[in-house]
């Protein structure tokens, strides 16, 4: 059932966004000359897939899970679009074709071998990565596996079309700061 939303609400977003997607990508050019990041990630059953986003960082910035990454390779455009939470709109196309979902936990690397280890632990993998879901409405990002991986299995365990649509409500209203990254002043030197 919550597949049909998810295929709906998708091809009505890349629909209607389609000016807003435009717009992004053009200014994102501008910024970065590389709008679009692409990332392999952690899928449904544990397959592979490839993550579309909209840069927030700089093009050389290492591959690595947000949380991991510095601050300072954030771009001033990047930093609205992950305010505003429009570096996520490109996944529309990861949820109509299926890769991923509205509500679900976030996609993970594949070099998180601790929470992959606590995900699977706890079936988290059963089902489709999500665009928001418990965690990220709650400020649980990767930075704390255990955490995130028992977050996610609850919204598993709990999930309904209410839960559905009061996640992505929440999110569209603001709900939770997306994920960390480190702060300058923790930089390696």
């Amino acid at each position: 059932m919550l597949r049909i939303f998810d295929v709906i609400f998708a091809f009505l977003g890349l629909l209607v966004g389609l000016p807003i997607l435009l717009l992004l990508l053009i200014l994102g050019f501008i910024d970065t000359r590389s709008p679009i990041f692409r990332q392999v990630r952690i899928g449904h059953h544990e397959l592979p897939f490839t993550l579309v986003k909209f840069r927030t960082m700089r093009p050389d910035t290492a591959s690595v899970a947000s949380h991991l990454a510095d601050a300072s390779a954030i771009t001033k455009f990047g930093s609205f679009l992950r305010k505003t939470k429009l570096d996520e709109l490109p996944q529309l196309w990861n949820v109509l074709k299926g890769e991923m979902s509205f509500v679900g936990p976030r996609p993970c690397l594949f070099s998180q071998e601790e929470l992959i280890a606590e995900r699977r632990e706890r079936g988290v993998f059963a089902v489709r990565p999500g665009i928001t879901g418990l965690a990220q409405i709650n400020d649980i990002d990767m930075s704390t596996p255990k955490l995130l991986a028992e977050t996610d299995a609850k919204m598993i365990a709990e999930m309904s079309l209410k839960n559905y649509f009061r996640f992505i409500l929440l999110t569209a209203l603001g709900k939770g700061s997306g994920d960390r990254v480190r702060s300058n002043s923790n930089k390696d030197n």
